[in-house]
């Protein structure tokens, strides 16, 4: 595994320790522990996890942006996929890609 980045000045001049880690330049020690990137975790509105592959219902319509049509709320997603960033969410509605919030689906 390399060496993390500092998290407090973010340079890569890092010790590694027998239990901790320790910037060579501003001194900051952590535990390694925390140094490990931890696998995110999706929840639809209900407070299931989600995983690739599930498939979602809609909860409410939602209008969809740069048109007037709307995505009716009971409308299935199947095969979705999870992704970084503000819409967790890609999928395919009607054979159209979709990219949706998971704070509006359940988990079907």
């Amino acid at each position: 595994m390399p060496n993390p980045t500092c998290p407090a000045c973010s340079l890569e001049d890092v010790l590694s320790l027998a239990e901790k880690w320790e910037c060579a330049t501003c001194g900051h020690e952590w535990a390694k522990e925390t140094a490990q990137e931890s696998a995110r975790i999706v929840k639809d509105a209900h407070g299931n996890v989600l995983a690739d592959g599930d498939t979602v219902v809609l909860i409410k319509d939602l209008k969809l942006r740069g048109g007037s049509g709307v995505l009716k709320g009971g409308t299935k997603a199947k095969n979705i996929r999870l992704v970084d960033g503000d819409h967790e969410i890609d999928c395919k509605i009607d054979g159209t890609g979709m990219a949706l919030k998971a704070c509006f689906v359940k988990k079907a």
